[in-house]
């Protein structure tokens, strides 16, 4: 991992991810957030899913970006 400036701490958890989903799917992650939040309601594996099949996300950028979504929501 790499830190963020010469005085934070290096990103952890789902959004170590945000870098790479960025450039693999060429979208930010704005854009991902708001098609899980219109699957408000589901499940999260069900979103998972969702985003594996529709948008051919990977198991681990699709489960980041969903645990990311989830935690902001609680």
């Amino acid at each position: 991992m790499t830190a963020q400036g010469p005085d934070k701490q290096p990103v952890k958890g789902p959004a170590s991810y945000f870098p790479s989903i960025e450039k693999k799917y060429g979208q930010p992650i704005d854009h991902w957030l708001g098609l899980i939040e219109s699957k408000r309601g589901a499940k999260h594996m069900e979103i998972v899913a969702w985003l594996k099949e529709e948008f051919q996300l990977g198991h681990g950028h699709a489960n980041a970006l969903v645990a990311y979504a989830l935690a902001k929501e609680s």
